[in-house]
């Protein structure tokens, strides 16, 4: 068992800007390194084949969420991972309105 702070040298910050709910994929250049990485960043690299959330690959790595935030910043500075934000739309009045019709019908 490593430490955290070990595993990202102290760091405490990703490089980037990584929230919660941010994407992550391998990329084609990621899903050929490996051997040259740490475990975790190996194990980071093999979850995120399939698209997964910043939470998730911490959860999924068995890893604390600031350190895997801070290896994932890492994966995207070296072009392994690619990270985005799922789109985030408000809602319209109108359809808020018709939640609030269907809530009255309830």
């Amino acid at each position: 068992m490593v430490r955290p702070y070990a595993v990202t040298r102290g760091r405490t910050r990703p490089a980037g800007d990584l929230d919660l709910v941010t994407l992550v994929v391998t990329t084609g250049k990621g899903a050929r390194t490996g051997r040259t990485l740490p475990p975790e960043q190996r194990d980071i690299l093999m979850l995120c084949r399939r698209p997964h959330s910043v939470a998730e690959a911490a959860v999924s790595a068995g890893l604390p969420l600031g350190t895997t935030r801070v290896l994932l910043g890492d994966l995207v500075t070296a072009g392994l991972v690619t990270a985005w934000e799922p789109p985030t739309t408000a809602p319209t009045e109108k359809l808020l309105r018709r939640v609030l019709v269907g809530l009255r019908a309830l």
